[in-house]
């Protein structure tokens, strides 16, 4: 069995990663601090043979290096999400996402890991104008957690050179599904829409709910992640989006939403938002051209946000009420 490690195993898109893998047959090592990741998102998977979990932090340098050891691949999930917090905190969203990640690498270096496979955003696109948003031309960061990915693209591309690593990164558009968790002041957009409507609250659409989003169902991230696992090298050393390829705005998400939880809560009917202020750092519209990875990594998204909402407003309505 191949050995994997999976930084931030216990955080949404980790926990789901790590069950797939463990599932298709791989020994998997998690690396969390818990700091934002859960322990019940790991629970059932605790107790099988081929799972180990550390329990540490990617700031100290000892805990990746023992959490590399003996790790042929690495999927680098950790991190510190969120425009709004990395705005309000700068400074442990610059440490746990730029430090924590140059350790990470670094650490896989030491092991001779095969393959860093890490998680970077479609913030680092900023002020770009362009839609749909193409790898090779980015703006500039609007937020300090835009500007914290767009930096670990650079390392990347740097330990490539300096030390012959093979780093593929992906710039996650979005993503949604179950464990997404839906409490905190910094809960996206998605799960917060489902607990405010599960409890029969109206939530907050920050702006007139005209911008518009490129959302990714979990199952296509995970597709995406498996897929850069197993792509051949000419493939390494760049960057891809990974999407749904279709643009829907807040306005738009919350009718689907509205919809999919209505078949589980009929007087969720009733319920119509609010608006807010638009949000310092968002950008007004994001979509992925997906072209590069389907080429290159045989990436191929296969739910709509409509499907991935079915899916989504099932799992809510199971653990929300």
């Amino acid at each position: 069995m191949k050995k994997v490690l999976v930084t931030g195993g216990a955080g949404f898109i980790g926990s789901n990663l790590t069950e797939f893998l463990l599932d298709a047959g791989y020994q998997v090592v998690v690396l969390d601090n818990f700091s934002t990741g859960k322990r019940e998102n790991i629970a059932h998977l605790t107790d099988r043979d081929s799972f180990t979990l550390i329990e540490g932090d990617i700031r100290n340098m000892a805990d990746c290096r023992k959490a590399a050891a003996g790790v042929e691949y690495v999927f680098h999930e950790a991190a510190l999400g969120s425009v709004p917090r990395s705005i309000k905190d700068p400074a442990t969203s610059t440490e746990v996402n730029i430090s924590g990640f140059v350790n990470m690498l670094f650490a896989a270096y030491e092991a001779s890991v095969k393959r860093f496979i890490y998680a970077s955003s479609s913030s680092v696109y900023g002020d770009c104008q362009d839609s749909p948003k193409v790898e090779s031309r980015t703006g500039i960061p609007l937020s300090p957690y835009a500007l914290t990915k767009s930096v670990n693209e650079q390392f990347a591309a740097n330990f490539a050179q300096v030390y012959g690593m093979e780093c593929i990164g992906l710039r996650y558009f979005n993503v949604f599904g179950r464990r997404q968790d839906p409490d905190g002041a910094y809960a996206a957009v998605i799960p917060k829409f489902s607990a405010s409507l599960l409890a029969h609250t109206p939530p907050t659409i920050n702006g007139d709910g005209s911008y518009s989003r490129d959302f990714t169902y979990i199952d296509d991230c995970i597709q995406a992640n498996i897929c850069a696992l197993n792509a051949p090298c000419e493939a390494a050393n760049t960057v891809y989006n990974v999407a749904g390829g279709n643009e829907t705005s807040l306005n738009e998400l919350f009718a689907y939403l509205k919809d999919a939880l209505m078949q589980f809560d009929p007087e969720i009917n009733a319920i119509t938002p609010l608006y807010g202020p638009v949000r310092p750092g968002d950008i007004p519209h994001s979509l992925a051209d997906i072209s590069k990875a389907r080429q290159l990594l045989g990436y191929t998204p296969h739910f709509s946000i409509r499907q991935g909402l079915e899916s989504t407003a099932k799992w809510y309505f199971d653990h929300l009420r």
